[in-house]
């Protein structure tokens, strides 16, 4: 039996990357763990998931981000600064022992948009308690995410209502 804590990446240019993080904070939930979800370049207090999530007291939910759009290769002095915040909240969440499981949500995409370095994330999952599982998310994740993890699931895009044009829809986009 493996004690220790398992590292999984859901990465890819497919829809459902946070959506099933948060599935498996709401399964963890059912089973009595303490989930820390730590999300990086996003600040919504009206997205649904952050509405529901924050109904069960078991879990710690932390947006670090301006809540503007970031554009690659354009980030604002604001967004470095949100994303170290993160990275220091993240460090104490994967140290402290007060949680079972911690979400990085988008941390795969604040790397990729130049936000985080990669090997800061490399030495921050180094560094947690062994026996936390943590979940990293975001498109683009680099190939070092992707050789350290234990599961990594992708997200392929085979078709989607935006490409007709179809705008985002609560419930379901957000």
């Amino acid at each position: 039996m493996n004690l220790s804590g398992l590292v999984i990446l859901y990465t890819g240019d497919g829809k459902g990357k946070t959506t099933a993080a948060f599935g498996l904070a709401m399964r963890a939930a059912g089973h009595g763990k303490r989930i820390c979800i730590v999300q990086f370049m996003k600040r919504c207090e009206e997205c649904g998931e952050v509405k529901a999530i924050k109904k069960f007291d078991a879990v710690t939910l932390r947006q670090f981000g301006t809540g503007a759009f970031v554009v690659k290769g354009k980030h604002q002095k604001e967004d470095l600064e949100e994303a170290a915040k993160g990275m220091v909240f993240a460090q104490e969440a994967l140290t402290s022992g007060l949680f079972d499981l911690v979400i990085l949500d988008e941390i795969c995409v604040a790397i990729d948009f130049g936000l985080i370095d990669v090997n800061d994330v490399v030495e921050l999952l180094r560094k947690r308690n062994p026996k936390i599982d943590v979940v990293l998310t975001g498109r683009n994740a680099p190939e070092v995410l992707i050789n350290i993890a234990d599961l990594v699931t992708e997200m392929k895009s085979v078709k989607h209502p935006y490409d007709d044009g179809t705008k985002a829809r609560e419930g379901i986009e957000y």
